[in-house]
């Protein structure tokens, strides 16, 4: 598919990965545990927090985000052999609530809203934990509102919730392009009938499964010269 910047007039944009830095966890497990390279099991967290996700889907076995992602840290500490006691978890847990804004962030949103495109986060994340992320990256002025999966109690990529999306927007939903560091996500919005941006901010190869995004960029910066914003 191609994109028509004209078609767009809202832009949905995940938080984790794409707003804010989850690797910034790395800290939180270097202060709070004993841990001698943080990387590797801040790695297993982010991926099995992910696969939780999609089985509670099927499972029908939804918790919030913030619980499952509780759980993922349990097993990615035990798995890499640094279990821990359950208050030191808390610790490590609650750096979600305290992530590193990418540095793109506002000055893109601030293009965005200048040039008339209504902003929403769209997010696996709970309410109390998308909260706290737009009160630390300091985007509240510049934000229609967030929608958190909560809603639903079902995570992406199921339609559903993109469509949910669409009539919390008051968007049609092929007027909407969704945003997301995560390959998935942006399958799940093109699929539900969404356009789907792909912010690839690592340089990984392109996924040859699933359909294509309508566009793939470096940065929201680059996002925004897309939509002539």
């Amino acid at each position: 598919m191609t994109l028509d910047p004209d078609a767009v007039a809202t832009v949905t944009l995940d938080s984790y990965s794409t707003l804010v830095d989850v690797d910034a966890v790395e800290d939180a497990l270097e202060t709070h545990t004993a841990v001698d390279d943080p990387t590797p099991i801040s790695r297993s967290w982010r991926e099995r927090s992910m696969q939780y996700t999609l089985v509670a889907n099927h499972l029908d076995a939804y918790d919030t985000f913030y619980d499952l992602n509780r759980d993922a840290l349990t097993y990615a500490l035990a798995a890499h052999g640094a279990d821990c006691d359950a208050d030191t978890r808390e610790d490590v847990l609650s750096a979600y609530h305290d992530l590193r804004v990418f540095d793109d962030v506002r000055a893109s949103l601030e293009r965005l809203r200048a040039a008339g495109y209504d902003c929403y986060v769209l997010s696996n994340g709970n309410p109390e934990m998308l909260a706290s992320m737009v009160e630390g990256a300091g985007i509240g002025d510049l934000l229609a509102d967030t929608i958190s999966a909560h809603e639903l109690e079902t995570f992406k990529p199921a339609p559903e919730l993109y469509r949910h999306a669409a009539g919390r927007a008051g968007t049609p939903i092929d007027g909407i392009i969704h945003v997301s560091a995560l390959w998935f996500d942006v399958q799940g919005a093109v699929h539900a009938g969404m356009n789907g941006a792909w912010l690839d901010r690592t340089g990984d190869p392109e996924e040859p499964f699933g359909p294509d995004p309508d566009v793939v960029v470096g940065g929201l910066d680059e996002l925004a010269d897309v939509l002539e914003a």
